[in-house]
């Protein structure tokens, strides 16, 4: 299941899974015209998908949709949570700096990244613990954690509450058969630079799911003219 898909990153992982180890992909976000042709497109290759669409800060609603899936495929064996907001989204609830950062600016934040998040795991976590097998990956970007971007602090802070709380769920649950890891991206998705290309990035989370060895994945491809700055604990050299 991948909450929050779109036509990059949220294809290429699901397309990833069922070419690699033959999964059905349950596709979840707000628009069922955008999720209707992704959905199009898995067909169109072979694959099995569907989708469920709702909006990730109605949170009832989004446990009934994935249950939904869970009736429909029989149960969900990894789930990917990564909403992003669309440019509509970021005029309703423009980025705010670290300096300008209030409470209004970030419960928005904290309604799709952190409670969305929570809400989505809870539906699918009891499943995964009683089968003894399970892979939960939650993706932001990197100024979750790895990485300091001031300018953009209000979804910073929701996103480092999600990586926080996965990191801790991962040694929480690791004993009982479920992997959980987060992904911090640096990355400007579909730039045309190699390492950015969603093929490329979706063979991190298949790597995550195989190989389970890892809570967190960093991966930085940013051009050298971004100005951002690694977090000191980040820093190598």
């Amino acid at each position: 299941m991948i909450v929050g898909a779109g036509p990059q990153l949220g294809f290429a992982i699901g397309a990833k899974f069922a070419e690699k180890g033959g999964f059905n992909v349950a596709l979840v976000a707000r628009s069922e015209a955008q999720l209707a042709a992704v959905v199009d497109r898995f067909r169109r290759a072979g694959m099995s998908a569907a989708a469920f669409p709702v909006d990730v800060t109605d949170r009832p609603s989004l446990g009934k949709a994935l249950a939904a899936a869970e009736e429909h495929f029989g149960s969900i064996d990894v789930l990917e949570y990564s909403p992003a907001p669309t440019l509509p989204d970021l005029a309703d609830r423009p980025l705010v700096s670290a300096v300008d950062l209030t409470v209004e600016a970030v419960v928005p934040e904290l309604e799709t990244y952190f409670f969305g998040a929570i809400a989505a795991v809870r539906q699918v976590l009891p499943g995964m613990i009683e089968r003894g097998a399970g892979t939960i990956i939650g993706t932001s970007g990197a100024g979750s954690g790895p990485m300091v971007v001031p300018q953009v602090a209000n979804a910073n802070v929701a996103n480092a509450a999600m990586r926080n709380w996965l990191l801790a769920l991962n040694q929480s649950v690791a004993g009982r058969g479920v992997h959980v890891a987060h992904v911090a991206l640096g990355a400007r998705i579909g730039s045309g630079r190699p390492n950015s290309e969603p093929d490329v990035i979706a063979d991190l989370y298949w790597k995550a799911h195989v190989e389970r060895d890892a809570p967190e994945i960093f991966h930085y491809d940013l051009p050298e003219a971004d100005e951002f700055q690694l977090a000191d604990k980040f820093r190598t050299g």
